[in-house]
């Protein structure tokens, strides 16, 4: 179901596998390689990233104007799974390439949104917009649907670790630990609005047929899981009901009992195969990597309370 649902990306040739001992842009140690190698909570996060995007006007309008969503919605979300997945898994220079191809599609998008203000898909601002929204979700996903919750160094270890793709595509003033993100999202909130455009594009994403058995049991329980990622405050801006709200809970403990065997049938994943590239064994994605001499617990675990 998942693979067929998100295939390889027909350009990946052997970059996960070759060369031999090249860690990427983070690597067997790292703490993103652990978050991102689950398929549940980087599913569910993902989705929830998408909801909280459409609530920034200008990086709402760079998709409005210049993507096929509207008819290709799975296909954009292909595409960004593949983004990554290659950030993350792949050798270095496959990242490097990548992350290029993007900041030149980047650089071509620009016009004005709806209330009139210029908008740059580059602009780095807008780029630390989208990126927090989804390693914030993928944490999230994490902790809600993973095998193992982050506690607060780790959490701060994978901001700081993920830092590194939104400042490769231009990004500046990154959030780099779990109180940096949340005062940011607390700054951020005035900017926000759920307009028509918003409802529009999550009408789309409500829609989007899924290329699996009970394509709609599928995508209900994987929007589901992913609006019961949203933080309480984006829940208020998009008038969630009551309803909506049970519903999204709902799922999120069906996929919580699903992710073992989503887990057991993508257990020789990207994640593994960079694992036995760098000569190592994928088990240990299970755990939790050794942690710096210095570490120390100074944040409180990010996940919202308040919901």
């Amino acid at each position: 179901m998942v693979l067929r649902t998100f295939p390889r990306d027909p350009a990946i040739g052997n970059e996960y596998d070759t060369p031999a001992g090249d860690p990427g842009w983070f690597g067997p140690d790292s703490v993103t390689w652990r978050v991102h190698a689950d398929f549940a909570g980087m599913l569910a996060g993902g989705l929830s990233a998408l909801y909280l995007q459409t609530l920034h006007p200008r990086a709402l309008a760079g998709v409005w104007d210049h993507s096929d969503f509207r008819h290709d919605l799975l296909g954009r979300l292909r595409r960004t799974t593949a983004f990554v997945a290659g950030t993350t898994f792949a050798n270095t220079d496959s990242a490097n390439r990548l992350t290029a191809r993007v900041r030149a599609i980047h650089a071509r998008v620009r016009g004005v949104d709806e209330h009139g203000t210029a908008y740059a898909a580059d602009d780095p601002a807008l780029l630390t917009w989208v990126h927090v929204t989804e390693v914030w979700s993928f944490l999230e996903g994490h902790w809600r649907y993973g095998p193992m919750p982050a506690p607060a160094p780790e959490a701060d270890r994978y901001f700081a670790e993920t830092a590194r793709i939104a400042e490769a595509l231009g990004a500046r003033d990154v959030p780099r630990s779990a109180s940096e993100v949340s005062t940011y999202l607390d700054e951020i909130q005035p900017v926000l609005r759920f307009g028509e455009r918003s409802r529009a594009v999550l009408t789309v994403l409500e829609g989007v047929s899924l290329p699996v058995p009970l394509p709609g049991l599928a995508r209900g329980l994987f929007l589901g899981a992913g609006a019961a990622l949203l933080p309480s405050w984006a829940e208020r801006l998009m008038e969630r009901s009551i309803a909506q709200r049970r519903a999204a809970s709902a799922a999120a403990l069906a996929l919580k009992g699903l992710a073992p065997v989503l887990r057991a049938a993508l257990h020789d994943g990207l994640a593994a195969r960079a694992m036995r590239r760098c000569g190592r064994n994928p088990a240990e994605l299970a755990h939790w990597p050794a942690r710096p001499p210095d570490s120390i617990v100074v944040n409180a675990p990010i996940h919202d309370t308040a919901r």
